[in-house]
C-alpha cells in the first residue's frame, strides 16, 4: 500500500510545506476521530479524477463505518459535490440526507483543510447513526469538542506545527481521559477517566467547576518535587504542549489543545493518561540495566586483577615456558575483561564488536612490532553482537590473531587481515570471519587435534557458536583460517 507522502506524489501539485501540514494533521487527527465517534477521510484533487482518497483513520471510541481500505478510491459524485462547495465556502459542510451503507445510517460532514490561506484537502466524517439513543454528556462534550477542532481546521488553526514530538512513551488518548477548559483555566467538564487521573494524584473533591491550575499547584507544593516549567502553559490550555505531573501517588501526562476562533483563544482541551505503572516498569528496567553495567564492571576490575597477579607471578618464575605460559594467560584474562569492559559502559545486552575485534587486533599486533614490523588491516563490520556471543568471539579472534603474529610472522616482517562478512538469515546471522597472514603457512602435516592449547581453545569456541573452521595456506604464501558460525538474533526493545 503506498504511503501518504507517496499519494500525495502521485496525485497532487501541493507545495513541500502544503503536503508537511497534510503530515501534521494526519499525525494528530485519531484524537478528532475519538471525540466524534466517527471515520475520518483525506481527499485531495486528483486532476481529472476528481477527489481521491489520501488517508483514512477509524475511532477507538465507537463502532467504524468503513470495514474495507478506501485510500487510492476516487470520490462518487455525490461526494464529490459536497467536497466541492466545502472547498468553496471553506466551512463545514453537512450531507442534507443521511447516507445508506449495508445496515447503517451515515451522516455526513466535509471540512475544508486550509494551509496558508489555501484549501489544500478536505476531511469528511462519517458517523453511524444506528441505535437511535439519546446521547450522553460525555458523548455531548466530545463532539462538541471534535467540531471546534474541525472549525480549527478549516480556518488553519490546527494542527499546531509546535506541537512536541519523540516524547516519552505514555502520550494520553482521548479514552484516557477529556477536560474541557474555559478561556480562564477553569474546568467545564471532565470525563470520569480525567477525574479519576486528577484523584490519584492526590487531589480530594471536585475537579469540574474548579481551577485545574490551583489543583495541580496544591498538589505540587504538598511534595518536594521539581515542577516542569511548562505545566502552567498546559494546565490553563494556552499553549500545544505537554507535560508530566509526578506526587507520591501517581503520575500523569497531560496534553493541551487550545480552541481557538479567529485567532482568539475561547478555550481548551485536556487529555490526561495515569501513566503510573507505565514509569514504574521503566524505572525498573532502568535499574536492572544499571545493575547488569555495575556487574560488567565489577567482573571486568576481577579480571584485571586476576591478570595483574598472574604478571607478578610471571616475573617470579624462573623456567622460560612457564612465564611465557602466563604471559598467554594474561593476554587471554585481558580479551575476556575487554568484553565486559565495553558491556559496562553500554544500555543493553550487546556489544559493537568492531571495536573490541580492533582494539584486540591492535595489542596483539604491538607486542609483535617489538621484534618485527607487522601490519594489521580490518575489512568488514561485526555490528552489533549479544554478550553471549562476544567473548567466545572475541577468543578467537584473539587467538588466530597471535597463531599468524607468533608463528606464521615469527621471524619476518608481514601483514595480518581481519575479513568480517555478516548475513541475516533466520534464527540469527551466519558470520564469516578470515585471518589471512603472509608468513611462512601452515608446517607440513599440520592437524588442529594435534596442535598446541591455542588452536584447541579456538575449537572448542567455535563449536559454543555452532560453527566450523578451516586452516589453509595462502597464496602466495603464508596462512588463511576461516571461521563460519552463527550469531544469536540481536532483540531492540
Amino acid at each position: 500500500m503506498s504511503t501518504l507522502a507517496g499519494m500525495l506524489r502521485q496525485t497532487t501539485d501541493l507545495e513541500p510545506a502544503e503536503s508537511e501540514w497534510l503530515h501534521l494533521l494526519v499525525g494528530d487527527w485519531q484524537l478528532v476521530a475519538d471525540l466524534s465517534f466517527a471515520d475520518l477521510v483525506l481527499w485531495v484533487r486528483g486532476g481529472l479524477d476528481g477527489w481521491r482518497a489520501v488517508a483514512h483513520v477509524r475511532p477507538n471510541t465507537g463502532p467504524m463505518v468503513f470495514y474495507d481500505d478506501i485510500v487510492g478510491r476516487a470520490s462518487t459524485r455525490t461526494r464529490a459535490a459536497m467536497l466541492d462547495e466545502a472547498a468553496r465556502q471553506r466551512r463545514l459542510v453537512t450531507s442534507p440526507v443521511p447516507a445508506r451503507r449495508d445496515d447503517m445510517s451515515i451522516r455526513e460532514d466535509a471540512v475544508p483543510v486550509t494551509c496558508g490561506g489555501r484549501v489544500v484537502a478536505v476531511v469528511t466524517r462519517h458517523t453511524n447513526l444506528t441505535g437511535g439513543r439519546t446521547p450522553s454528556r460525555l458523548e455531548l462534550t466530545y463532539r462538541d469538542l471534535a467540531d471546534a477542532i474541525l472549525r480549527m481546521v478549516a480556518t488553519g488553526e490546527f494542527p499546531s506545527p509546535s506541537a512536541p514530538t519523540g516524547l516519552r512513551r505514555g502520550a494520553p488518548r482521548v479514552g484516557d481521559g477529556v477536560i474541557h477548559l474555559d478561556a480562564e483555566g477553569m474546568v467545564r467538564y471532565a470525563s470520569p477517566n480525567a477525574v479519576s487521573a486528577v484523584h490519584r494524584l492526590g487531589h480530594v473533591g471536585d475537579v469540574t467547576g474548579e481551577s485545574l491550575a490551583k489543583i495541580v499547584a496544591d498538589l505540587a507544593a504538598e511534595g518536594d518535587r521539581s515542577v516542569d516549567e511548562s505545566l502552567a502553559v498546559v494546565v490553563m490550555g494556552r499553549a500545544s504542549w505537554r507535560t508530566e505531573v509526578e506526587t507520591d501517588s501517581a503520575t500523569v501526562t497531560m496534553r493541551a489543545i487550545p480552541l481557538t476562533e479567529g485567532g482568539v483563544r475561547r478555550g481548551a482541551m485536556l487529555l490526561l493518561r495515569d501513566v503510573s505503572e507505565l514509569r514504574r516498569r521503566e524505572q525498573e528496567l532502568l535499574t536492572k540495566d544499571a545493575t547488569i553495567r555495575e556487574i560488567h564492571h565489577r567482573v571486568k576490575n576481577n579480571l584485571q586483577t586476576v591478570a595483574a597477579l598472574l604478571r607478578l607471578q610471571a616475573r617470579r618464575v624462573p623456567e622460560e615456558d612457564a612465564r611465557a605460559a602466563l604471559h598467554e594467560a594474561v593476554r587471554r584474562v585481558a580479551t575476556i575483561a575487554l568484553v565486559h569492559e565495553t558491556l559496562s559502559s553500554g544500555f543493553d545486552e550487546t556489544v559493537a564488536f568492531d571495536e573490541i575485534a580492533l582494539r584486540g587486533l591492535r595489542a596483539v599486533v604491538e607486542v609483535a612490532t617489538r621484534e618485527h614490523h607487522v601490519d594489521s588491516r580490518f575489512e568488514g563490520s561485526f555490528g552489533r553482537v549479544r554478550a553471549e556471543d562476544a567473548t567466545a568471539l572475541a577468543m578467537i579472534i584473539s587467538e588466530l590473531v597471535q597463531n599468524a603474529v607468533e608463528h606464521g610472522l615469527a621471524d619476518r616482517d608481514g601483514t595480518v587481515v581481519v575479513g568480517v562478512d555478516r548475513q541475516p538469515v533466520e534464527g540469527g546471522d551466519d558470520l564469516t570471519v578470515t585471518v589471512t597472514d603472509d608468513g611462512a603457512g601452515l608446517p607440513a602435516g599440520f592437524r588442529p587435534v594435534l596442535a598446541g592449547l591455542g588452536t584447541r581453545i579456538v575449537t572448542s569456541f567455535v563449536q559454543d557458536l555452532r560453527g566450523r573452521i578451516r586452516w589453509e595456506n595462502a597464496h602466495p604464501t603464508g596462512t588463511r583460517v576461516t571461521f563460519v558460525g552463527k550469531l544469536r538474533p540481536v532483540s531492540t526493545r
